[in-house]
This record gives C-alpha cells, structure tokens and sequence, in this order.
C-alpha cells in the first residue's frame, strides 16, 4: 500500500523530534519498518512501472494478421505494452496458441490458431 507524501513526513518529522528508533516509530504508526528505513533514505514515491497498460486493440489485430508466429514478448516490445497486457488482450480477441503434432515436426515455433465462439447454443 502507499502511504501519502503527506503521511510519510508526518512519520519522520516524529521520529526526529522524539528520538525514536526506525522499530519504535513503525510500531507506533502501523507500518513496516522497512518502509520507515525506505522513506528515511527517499521520501518521494518510486513509480517502477514504466510501460502502458493499454494497448490498441485494432493495432494488435493488425500485428497478429502481420506476425503470426511472433511471441507476446515481441508483440509487446513492438506495440510498448507490457507482455502481460499482449496476454489478456489476446484473451479478449479470442486468440490461442497451440502446437500441432505437424508445426512441431516442422517448424518449432507455435502456431496461430483462432477460437471462434458458436453463436448456435
């Protein structure tokens, strides 16, 4: 969980004033003592992820129709999406990965293989 800037310098400016140990402090406010380590070193939020979490569905139509046997590592450093995002996007289009018996006696990449729902229930 983040904890607010303001929060974070509430939780140092006490532990300064009255001198209390990083242990102390975390006690005192219910946080982890490694979180009151972190912010004593940075106080500002470290955002990791750098990538988008959306991705254009008709663009990664058009890559599946371009790059069939491309893998979602490669789909993902193309379209700058994460590949987990690639993943559930291609979950969402229907789209599969299989191997064959006769693709894997030929070619050892996968395969593209399209699931299509029946409309007749």
């Amino acid at each position: 969980m983040t904890y607010s800037l303001d929060m974070r310098q509430k939780i140092l400016k006490i532990r300064l004033e009255e001198g209390l140990s990083m242990a102390k402090v975390a006690e005192r406010f219910g946080v982890g003592v490694a979180s009151v380590m972190r912010w004593s070193n940075n106080i500002e939020c470290i955002k990791k992820r750098n990538r988008s979490t959306k991705v254009d569905m008709e663009e990664l139509k058009r890559d599946v129709e371009q790059y069939p046997d491309a893998y979602q590592y490669e789909r993902a450093n193309r379209l700058g999406v994460g590949e987990h995002c690639v993943w559930y996007a291609l979950k969402l289009l229907n789209v599969t990965y299989k191997k064959n018996f006769a693709a894997s006696l030929c070619n050892p990449r996968k395969t593209l293989c399209f699931l299509r729902r029946d409309t007749k229930a």
